[in-house]
Parts: structure tokens; sequence; C-alpha cells
């Protein structure tokens, strides 16, 4: 958030205020003090500053000024109101190198490196992949669909997403498909949306999996205590359908490299499934993948998990595979790009400590 919530305290000597964020509680969220529940929900904002909005009654309830103890409760509208208007974002062409898998006059697909945000947002203003997209591509279609993916379904109502229809997490590497043209992005934004877009993700886990293959079957929804991560409702009273279909590809002991299928596309699905089954990906530091969770105690394995930490700072997750029915020729195509650098770092060092374990 904007350092000018601390000026919000002026807020009560403007007629004209500003809706910055509306959020509903969910249900069966318990009682919990606002300001803890803003703060989990806006990033780069502290504490502090969201008392001091409330103080100014900024913050509000139903439409009514609260305290920063006041407890929200299933089915509230929580809103927060400053004297000056939203951040507007621009859209800025930016130089960001890309991996170009393939281009035609309809569609791109681009294989997205780590630490590349997909389109602008709160806290992400440039440096997206949509800056580099309109750096490289003219006229990108900014119809107002929803885009649906890796990170969940959402209007793309502020034209933001020029040519998007899917999403990947910003540490989460792999294969995207762009509409080029306003034709094109309604019929690809279609075919995620009737499932059957081909997606396969290669993943390292932590663990040995008792089965070669299976499914995990689970409502994912945001968490009713952390709204930045995920979790799986296994009775389906809140969050939405979500269906994995894993299979294992190499055992290395104490981790596994696993294929994943998507049946589904919701927020962080493949994490926080594999994190439900007691498997969480290998260094996802959302979902408790960051620290030793199988193995040895001794110095000596420490150290090598912290060196395989070290060459792979993020969560090993790839999306390897990506098929469609091209929106111009209707033909089925798919594109496969290979497993990156830093996971493939890791997966060689972890053969060479499983055989050496053997000897």
């Amino acid at each position: 958030m904007s350092d000018k919530l601390e000026d919000s305290q002026q807020q009560e000597s403007h007629d004209d205020l500003f809706e910055h964020h509306r959020f509903e509680v969910d249900l069966g969220q318990q009682p919990l003090r606002v300001d803890k529940f803003l703060v989990d929900r806006l990033p780069n904002t502290s504490r502090n500053k969201i008392q001091n909005a409330a103080t100014a009654n900024c913050v509000r309830a139903n439409d009514k000024p609260v305290k920063s103890n006041y407890k929200v409760r299933a089915g509230d509208m929580i809103t927060l109101v400053l004297p000056y208007p939203p951040r507007v974002i621009e859209l800025i062409p930016q130089d960001i190198p890309l991996e170009i898998v393939h281009e035609d006059d309809d569609v791109v697909v681009v294989n997205k490196q780590s630490g590349l945000v997909v389109h602008p947002g709160y806290g992400n203003y440039s440096g997206t992949l949509v800056n580099a997209l309109i750096f490289h591509f003219q006229n990108l279609p900014k119809a107002q669909i929803k885009s649906y993916g890796e990170d969940g379904v959402e209007e793309n109502t502020d034209g933001t997403r020029p040519g998007l229809v899917h999403r990947l997490d910003k540490n989460t590497t792999g294969l995207m498909v762009v509409a080029k043209t306003e034709l094109a992005l309604p019929h690809l934004a279609a075919q995620f949306f009737d499932r059957t877009v081909t997606r396969a993700y290669v993943a390292l886990v932590w663990g040995d999996l008792e089965d070669d293959q299976g499914t995990v079957t689970g409502h994912v929804g945001r968490s009713l205590k952390n709204r930045k991560v995920m979790t799986v409702f296994p009775d389906g009273e809140f969050g939405k359908h979500a269906v994995t279909h894993y299979k294992v590809l190499e055992r290395l002991g104490y981790v596994t490299l696993i294929e994943c299928r998507l049946e589904t596309g919701r927020t962080h699905q493949i994490r926080v499934h594999m994190k439900h089954i007691g498997h969480p990906l290998f260094n996802d530091n959302e979902y408790g993948g960051d620290r030793i969770l199988k193995g040895l105690s001794s110095n000596k394995y420490n150290q090598f998990i912290k060196n395989c930490f070290e060459l792979l700072p993020r969560q090993a997750l790839h999306a390897k595979t990506l098929g469609f029915t091209h929106p111009g020729s209707r033909e089925e195509i798919q594109f496969n790009s290979e497993i990156p650098a830093d996971i493939l770092a890791v997966l060689n060092k972890w053969r060479v400590y499983t055989t050496n374990m053997k000897d």
C-alpha cells in the first residue's frame, strides 16, 4: 500500500472519498481483528498503517467506520476508503527478454522464466510478462474476458492483461500461450474454461510417494487463517473443485520427481495439493517445502540440502507441456520445454547423492 495511507488521518476534512479495496469475508471465517484481516490481504502493508487508517475512519465494515480491533465475521464487507483516487496502472513496454517457443499470426507461446510476475497489479506495476509482451508484440487484444490457469479465475476488466488467458505463479517456470488477435483471445479462453487444454508439469517433491501414480481431489480456496496461501477443504464446504493427476518419474530417496496433469486450474493447485498429501514441493517457502522434511539429521546432510536450496531458490515446479486447439487452423498442437537449469542442477545433485547412498 502506498505510503499515502499514512496521510489518511486527514481524511475527515475531505468530502470526496475513494474506495481502494473491498473484501467480502469468507463463509467459515472465524472472528479476526480487522487490522490483521487487511494486512493478510494487502501486500507491502504494515499493520501500523492499517491501524492509522482505522483511526481516521478509513476502514469500514458494511459501510460503517470501525476501529482496528473490530472482529470481522463471515459475510462482512470490508472496505478501505482514502481521500485520493486509486493508482491507475499504466502499461509501459519494457525490453525484458522472452524465450519465444512458437509464434504465428494468432498466438505466441513463451517459456516464462522464474521471478517474472505475469501481469501488473498491486505492488507490481512494471517488470511483468505483460510489459515484455507489449514491447515485443503490437496491438495485443484487451477484451474484457476471464483468465484461467495456475492463479485461478479473474475478470480482466481493467485492460492490464492483453493477450492473457492463463497465468503461472511468479516463481513457476514454463509454457504459456498468449493470444495475438481479438478472435484468438476468446477461443483460447474457452478452451481453458472447458478444460480441453493439455497441461503437464514436472515437480520435485519431498518424500517417497507410496504409489507410482494417483489423483488428488480436494476443494482449493484461500486459507481462512492466512489469505496469502491456499488450502484444501476436503469436505467441499469452501473453495473450488480441484483435481490433480500425478505419476512418478524418478525416485531419488528422500525426494521424488513427478509429473502433474491438471484437470482444473486453481490458484497454487499443484503446490497445495501436494502439501495436502504430505509431499510439499521442494523449497516451496509458502507451503513448507523450504525446510528439511525427509532425510538424515547429520551436519553433512543439512549442508547438502542448503546447497540444493541455494541452487534452486524457488519451488521446484515447471510447466513442461502445453497443448491446445489452434484458434486459426483448428488443429491440435502441443509444445514441450526442457526442464530448466536450476531444477536440473538439483536433480543431478540428488542423483549423485542417492547413488553414493547405495554404494
